[in-house]
């Protein structure tokens, strides 16, 4: 799933590419995408694009009021095109194709765009036309920013106050941090050397503070290393930027302890014992359903 990192690096790729060009049409191809009907989506014809937002992991196309957000969910990605004027028409189907964006000519002849695409069969990037991106409930419900100046260690330390969820899981509930998925919720808990399953109410100050440094450290070192790259190449990046996510089986590159997975239903966590559970390793579940 693209989380704050690689949303931020498509955000300035977006800013750099699309600010300032027209918006010829919005092809809807996987119509479950589109979630709102007022304004239609032809709307955003003939209109600008005047900037590029990033609200958590939701994208915001400012188009001279009228916006375009775009939320990719687990499986989509988002496909730049420098020229889509001898591109087919877009038909309902099963492929991956589900938004196709066109803009008008510039003077290079050429016809640029992108295209949102979702593998799978589970279909939830969810595409929306608003005159306000608060209009969106997932944006209107999202936590504070991590890399806004505003989320000190005081704000976090409120947001653990008293709370029974572990950490982990914390973490990743866009209502108390706007952002943060699957990925880097395991590198950020391997950088503060914390068990995932660790209460979040039990933080003392110190870990508390080691926690936010951990956040906002993480989250910044991976939106510099994406910065500059073209969309195509965001996946590899951050992909070769992870110490503990969808490592298991190899050596941390801290303390050269194997790394452990811990399964469910429909994902999996990554941490390395050493380092953040005192060499304990965490039961997995999964795997403990089929020892019974």
């Amino acid at each position: 799933m693209p989380e704050l990192p690689e949303v931020e690096s498509l955000a300035e790729f977006l800013e750099e590419r699309a600010v300032g060009r027209t918006v010829l049409a919005v092809d809807v191809v996987a119509v479950q995408a589109l979630k709102t009907f007022d304004p239609p989506v032809t709307a955003l014809g003939g209109l600008t694009v005047t900037g590029v937002a990033r609200h958590g992991k939701f994208l915001d196309l400012d188009c001279d009021g009228l916006h375009l957000v775009v939320h990719l969910a687990r499986a989509g990605w988002l496909r730049w095109r420098d020229d889509l004027s001898g591109a087919k028409p877009v038909r309902p189907g099963k492929g991956p194709l589900a938004v196709r964006v066109r803009f008008a000519p510039g003077d290079d002849g050429l016809a640029p765009g992108f295209e949102l695409t979702e593998a799978g069969t589970q279909k939830r990037l969810a595409v929306y036309v608003t005159r306000d991106p608060r209009e969106v409930p997932g944006v209107a419900a999202l936590g504070p920013d991590p890399l806004d100046p505003s989320f000190t260690v005081d704000t976090l330390r409120r947001i653990v106050s008293g709370s029974r969820m572990q950490i982990k899981g914390l973490l990743r509930d866009q209502k108390v941090v706007a952002g943060i998925g699957n990925a880097y919720s395991d590198e950020v808990l391997h950088a503060a050397r914390m068990s995932p399953f660790k209460i979040a109410g039990t933080l003392t100050d110190a870990q508390v503070a080691d926690l936010h440094e951990a956040v906002v450290t993480t989250l910044r070192e991976a939106v510099e290393r994406a910065r500059g790259l073209a969309a195509k190449d965001l996946k590899a990046e951050k992909k070769s930027g992870l110490r503990v996510h969808n490592r298991a089986g190899q050596p941390c590159d801290v303390c050269g302890d194997t790394i452990r997975e811990v399964s469910f239903s429909d994902s999996s966590l990554q941490y390395c014992p050493t380092c953040q559970t005192g060499g304990k390793p965490l039961a997995d579940r999964r795997l403990s359903r089929l020892l019974k």
